[in-house]
């Protein structure tokens, strides 16, 4: 072990010399000269500057130069390396270095990740470990930096007991390979597959490398003669391209037989050449071009152009017999194909990663699988930014506002990882786990603490569940507003239970829950029997049954009730001409204008402005209009303050009068797009007391929506306080007014 002395010692210079790392160089060898001075008058501050292993290190820079990592993500590699220097320089870096920090922590919090796949009793599980090794990172920068490490250690794994390399080599295939797949990491990819496939079956990696008839170092210079080859042919006929081509790796060559059955004589893709053009003719130009410079091999072209595959990739595909006899798989197609090939529903990290995913594993969330690849293809768009300068700098700090995770990812007793919704609680838990866990469980605890059901779980929390002997779900756990359930489907297991139980049990629960509701609303002697209509029933006893199963909200039949009572204290009058008139709709009634009181002033025409819609109780401002009065709008009314701007000497002071009637008013609801969702705001509404009188709805993009709502409550009040009830509904983002 080294100790700083006067100056930095030579191995940390020359990698603090590398051109990434010059942005921080700097802070780092202010921060190695303070220890050393620490060191030298109190002997305690002395900081190793030895890495754990030079030669990883080394290959770790080597890898992140390779891919252009920025100066942030060289210094967070080289300190993870160096603890000691680490400890002292990262409470003292300066803002424009903050990352740094978190990049570190981000290598720190995957050692999580790591501990969990080593006790894993099975393979089934490693998908859930990549989402929650993505979920528990802040910065993503830090996979590019796992990645490298991962690659430096495995190059140097044969020094390690054969246990060990057969542990490193199992993450290496789980883990850090897929990601590499689905980053577009091809640099790293390759080499992580076939190192980790050369120490789990090493006998299959020997048999296929003398299969080959080239080493890799020689099938890449074969690649770049062809490459120069097509590039020649297709700038002599006009065809402006853009080209691209690899050698297939070990381990794709074994799968690819596996998948196909066929020898390895009968694979025509182990070389292949990318061609990139601008448009669909300039495809099919190229192809013409291909097929002139070599023969093509029969039965094997495809035009997924014409006939685009079900996920729309789109490519063509030929097979060629190229120099000195050697087939040659070509693949044409346009930018934008290749786009949404790389980043879009397209995108061949799916079914590439069957093999790592086909053995058994739990299945995942619809919603899980959108939210895991809109975050794939966020990464891959930071990574392409790396040395292009423009953006770079937007993308890596806007993680938080532009792909905050709607999922979080907890941990079982056993280490298995559960996908969950956002806002998630315990019993979304249980219920996830199996049904019946749910139905008997009274309590849980996270982390090793007790915590209340409606506690909200957070990425990489371990729960475990308390169950009773006898399944006994409580129907408060149905409530939205109680927080206990954020899945609906969880919650439709819970409405599922309590629709299965008897008839008599469903009655006497029913009956309970109105007839505390009809005890807070005065009305618990009222009769029942002529509202049943409203709700499509012909007996009370059915009507208690939809109580109880969550069906009707016990809110909706006391408002039905008080609906009837104002209904027949103002009964209407009909003609007594005709025993049988048509039943006139019932009239909005119209905010009261006359209610307002313009002060100073009397015998003044009042107005409700159409803009605005204010209700008692707000704010207001008079105007005083060329020919229809007063027109009363609310204080921050845009258009108000744009008259009022104009010709201030027209703003009147008016009050809000005696006040009778419901008003209308537009409120704005955005929220997920989830089940029952319309039935919970419509609750919500009932219970407030608030009338209806439309509803539109829009869906949006990622799986949201808006609904639009034009109410009728009896002030400003009321409104506030519905408003506030909506946005604490689950899955609303913000409901306002409109």
């Amino acid at each position: 072990m080294t100790f700083v002395q006067a100056a930095p010692p030579p191995g940390i210079e020359s990698w603090l010399a590398l051109p990434a790392a010059s942005a921080i160089a700097s802070t780092l060898r202010d921060a190695l000269r303070r220890a050393a001075l620490e060191g030298g008058a109190g002997g305690e501050a002395a900081v190793s500057t030895e890495p754990v292993s030079p030669a990883i290190l080394r290959d770790t820079l080597a890898s992140l130069a390779l891919l252009g990592a920025d100066g942030d993500t060289v210094a967070a590699a080289l300190l993870f390396e160096l603890p000691g220097l680490a400890q002292k320089v990262e409470p003292t870096l300066p803002p424009r270095h903050a990352a740094v920090a978190a990049l570190l922590e981000g290598q720190r919090a995957a050692n999580q990740v790591w501990t969990l796949h080593a006790q894993a009793a099975g393979p089934g599980n490693t998908e859930g470990l990549r989402r929650l090794l993505l979920a528990i990172v802040r910065d993503l920068r830090v996979v590019p930096i796992l990645l490298a490490r991962q690659l430096a250690r495995m190059r140097h794994a044969t020094t390690l007991p054969e246990e060990e390399r057969r542990g490193l080599a199992r993450l290496t295939r789980d883990i850090h390979a897929p990601l590499a797949n689905r980053l577009g990491i091809w640099q790293l990819k390759w080499e992580l597959e076939d190192l980790a496939f050369r120490y789990l079956e090493p006998d299959t990696y020997r048999r296929i490398a003398a299969l080959l008839d080239d080493k890799r170092a020689g099938r890449e210079r074969y690649i770049e003669q062809v490459k120069a080859q097509l590039d020649e042919a297709l700038r002599a006929q006009g065809v402006a391209a853009e080209i691209a081509g690899r050698p297939k790796h070990i381990y794709s060559i074994w799968k690819k037989m596996r998948k196909k059955d066929v020898p390895i004589g009968e694979l025509y893709d182990l070389r292949a050449m990318r061609v990139l053009v601008d448009d669909i003719p300039a495809c099919y130009a190229a192809l013409g071009v291909v097929h002139a410079l070599w023969a093509p091999v029969p039965g094997e072209f495809d035009d997924y152009i014409a006939r685009p595959k079900h996920n729309d990739y789109r490519s063509l595909h030929t097979a060629v017999v190229g120099p000195e006899g050697k087939t040659l798989e070509v693949q044409i197609r346009t930018r934008e194909m290749h786009q949404l090939a790389e980043l879009g529903v397209a995108a061949h990290w799916r079914y590439k990663e069957q093999a790592y995913d086909g053995r058994g594993g739990p299945q995942r969330s619809a919603a899980g699988n959108a939210a895991l690849e809109r975050k794939i293809e966020w990464m891959r768009r930071l990574l392409e930014a790396h040395g292009e300068g423009e953006g770079e700098a937007a993308l890596a700090g806007g993680f938080d506002t532009e792909l905050v995770e709607d999922r979080i990812y907890v941990l079982t007793p056993a280490g298995e990882v559960v996908d969950l919704p956002r806002g998630a609680t315990p019993l979304d838990f249980a219920y996830h786990v199996h049904t019946m866990v749910g139905h008997r469980c009274r309590g849980a605890k996270v982390d090793g603490r007790i915590v209340p059901l409606d506690h909200k779980l957070h990425s990489g929390d371990r729960v475990e569940i308390l169950t009773a002997k006898e399944p006994e779900p409580r129907r408060d756990w149905l409530v939205a507003a109680n927080g206990f359930l954020a899945s609906p489907r969880a919650r439709e297991k819970v409405r599922s239970w309590f629709h299965r139980l008897d008839r008599e049990r469903n009655l006497q629960a029913g009956r309970e829950m109105l007839d505390r509701e009809l005890r807070r609303m005065g009305l618990l002697h009222a009769e029942l029997q002529p509202v049943l209509a409203k709700f499509n029933v012909a007996a009370v006893d059915e009507l208690l049954v939809l109580v109880a199963l969550g069906d009707v909200g016990p809110h909706q039949v006391g408002r039905a009730l008080q609906d009837h009572e104002r209904s027949q204290a103002r009964p209407e009058e009909a003609p007594a001409t005709s025993t049988l008139m048509p039943r006139q709709p019932r009239r909005v009634p119209k905010a009261a204008a006359e209610g307002v009181t313009v002060v100073g002033v009397d015998n003044l025409l009042v107005q409700i402005a159409r803009c605005c819609h204010p209700l008692p109780g707000e704010p207001i401002s008079g105007y005083l209009t060329r020919a229809r009065g007063v027109s009363v709008h609310r204080a921050d009314c845009a258009a108000f303050l744009r008259l009022a701007a104009a010709q201030p000497q027209r703003v009147l002071p008016v009050d809000w009068g005696r006040q009778g009637g419901l008003h209308e008013a537009t409120a704005v609801v955005d929220a997920v797009d989830r089940r029952h969702l319309l039935k919970d705001v419509s609750n919500l509404i009932a219970q407030e007391d608030a009338h209806v009188l439309a509803i539109h709805s829009e869906a949006s993009r990622h799986g949201r929506m808006r609904l639009r709502l034009r109410l009728r409550v009896d002030g400003y009040e009321q409104l506030s306080r519905l408003l506030a009830r909506l946005d604490s509904l689950p899955g609303v983002e913000q409901a306002r007014r409109e």
